[in-house]
């Protein structure tokens, strides 16, 4: 049988496959055990050595090209049938599915806007560590050594690390930092994370976030204070604000006070976020004691001062009326895709 008539006639048969069942009956028809090249193979047997030498060499190649056009025609095959297949399940003329892309985390939105508002009243961000030792965080604070926050963690409120050092429990030891290479008047605001050994609950974590604030002068007071805070909540809150001063105590100031402001749910008529009382409590506050001061290298007869201490978790939940602070570091993507 004429070689080229075979390979002339395969090819014509391969190209008019519709499917890998016809290729199949093709490869079988040229290929297979009983096909027409194995026959064509057991013809060259009763001719010479030189006949079947070259014989052999041409059903050899005849062979390869059926084969390779065999795998050409089933690859394209293959194509047509997954362009159909997703042609029939994607309508291509649909815009792409919107790529989905992270956002800010909440107490990051709320401590960018607190930096806002405290540098247009002249304030200075900075950052102090978190790991700390007893001097910053207790001593230079002027908070005494039987002071129950130095408690270690069975007892007390802080973190104490192997090899020494502490997860600082507030940031007002930044305070002193400052102080001790920058000489007044300061206007600083310290945003950062804390670390407590608090009974977790829907208000308490052991890891939580303040902004501390220091302005020091030649004169400063408690108007001074007040005014500055009120001027805050109002720019942060975008409302008039009421505050209050209440005494209390804090080693590291003196006087001391508690700083609260009128609810702005019930606008001080009393409601449950308030308990009633018509009022929200902001934080602590008061004049930067003269200890603090000489542990900075400050003499305080010549300055004087104000700081004070707010929970950015807490400003957060107060803007966007969350009512459980372990939300902040759940995970949970169906609470952080909300804002």
């Amino acid at each position: 049988m004429n070689l080229k008539l075979i390979e002339n006639q395969a090819r014509e048969e391969i190209e008019k496959a519709k499917n890998a069942k016809d290729l199949d009956f093709i490869f079988k028809k040229y290929l297979g055990k009983n096909g027409i090249i194995k026959t064509e193979f057991s013809k060259i047997k009763k001719l010479s050595e030189e006949e079947k030498k070259e014989q052999g060499k041409e059903l050899n190649e005849l062979k390869k090209k059926i084969e390779e056009n065999l795998k050409k025609k089933l690859n394209s095959l293959k194509q047509d049938e997954i362009y159909k297949r997703e042609s029939y399940q994607v309508d291509i003329t649909l815009p792409p599915k919107k790529i989905e892309i992270g956002h800010l985390h909440p107490l990051t939105i709320i401590e960018r806007q607190v930096e806002e508002v405290f540098q247009t009243l002249g304030f200075e961000v900075v950052e102090g560590p978190e790991i700390e030792n007893e001097w910053y965080n207790f001593d230079a604070l002027n908070i005494p050594p039987d002071h129950p926050a130095r408690a270690a963690l069975s007892l007390g409120k802080t973190f104490y690390l192997e090899g020494g050092g502490l997860l600082r429990t507030h940031t007002s030891p930044v305070q002193v930092r400052y102080m001790e290479k920058n000489n007044p008047p300061l206007r600083i605001i310290v945003p950062g994370r804390v670390y407590r050994a608090e009974a977790t609950d829907a208000s308490h974590e052991t890891n939580f976030y303040q902004v501390e604030g220091l302005m020091v002068d030649e004169d400063v007071s408690v108007a001074n204070f007040k005014a500055i805070i009120q001027k805050f909540l109002e720019g942060f809150f975008r409302k008039k604000i009421i505050i209050r001063l209440r005494p209390s105590y804090f080693p590291f100031t003196e006087p001391s006070f508690e700083v609260d402001m009128n609810c702005t749910i019930c606008h001080g008529k009393g409601c449950s976020a308030c308990k009633h009382s018509g009022w929200l409590e902001m934080g602590g506050a008061g004049m930067v004691h003269p200890n603090v001061f000489k542990n900075a290298d400050l003499n305080p007869k010549f300055w004087q001062g104000f700081a004070f201490g707010m929970s950015l978790d807490r400003l957060t939940m107060m803007r966007y009326k969350i009512n459980d602070i372990r939300l902040f570091h759940s995970g949970d993507l169906r609470f952080l895709k909300q804002f």
